[in-house]
């Protein structure tokens, strides 16, 4: 069944438009759902911090080296060590509420065994998440289904092309959505782990 649209001259570029669109809202989830925290210290929760270098805001994995030594702690390297200060106020400035601590060279971010609420909030946060891309997908499978009706109704494709074409961009919507649901089920059983 896979491959009428992409095989249809009418909606094949359109089609490939619509299977990038899906794929990156599938990534743009993956990614998200890695700043997300878990029990464990984790470089991606750093992802969202931002800080102020050479006249612009600029991600913090620019700025120094990440890594995680310990499963409850992170340390930031800094490439430039005139940034330490900058490196500091970014993390404090950060949505997570890290408490970090220089000795100089180097920046230390303790992280803190997660609380049950703080588990269970972050579930909710990723289900949000998980919701707002669910949305996003189902905008995209809209467009597509416009697309398509357009197309039939402009007598580029048959009304038995544009039945299948339909089918497959529901079939496309439900694997991408179930792709995002699985990435989202395996990252809840990392947060509730204790």
């Amino acid at each position: 069944m896979a491959g009428t649209m992409a095989g249809l001259p009418a909606l094949k570029d359109q089609y490939q438009q619509l299977k990038t669109r899906m794929d990156k809202a599938v990534e743009d989830f993956r990614e998200n759902m890695n700043s997300i925290r878990t029990g464990r210290a984790s470089v991606h929760m750093l992802d969202p911090v931002k800080v102020m270098a050479y006249g612009s805001e600029m991600p913090l994995n620019q700025v120094g080296q990440l890594s995680a030594p310990e499963a409850q702690l992170l340390v930031v390297q800094p490439y430039d060590p005139t940034l330490i200060g900058e490196i500091e106020k970014g993390l404090r400035a950060a949505p997570q509420g890290f408490n970090p601590r220089n000795d100089g060279k180097v920046v230390r971010i303790p992280i803190p065994p997660m609380t049950e609420e703080r588990r269970k909030e972050a579930v909710k946060h990723l289900n949000k998440v998980l919701e707002e891309h669910r949305t996003a997908i189902r905008n995209i499978r809209r467009d597509g289904n416009e697309m398509v009706k357009k197309a039939a109704k402009d007598k580029k494709i048959s009304e038995d092309d544009e039945k299948r074409a339909l089918e497959e961009m529901q079939k496309l919507t439900d694997d991408e959505i179930k792709r995002m649901e699985d990435l989202c089920k395996a990252k809840e059983k990392e947060v509730m782990q204790i």
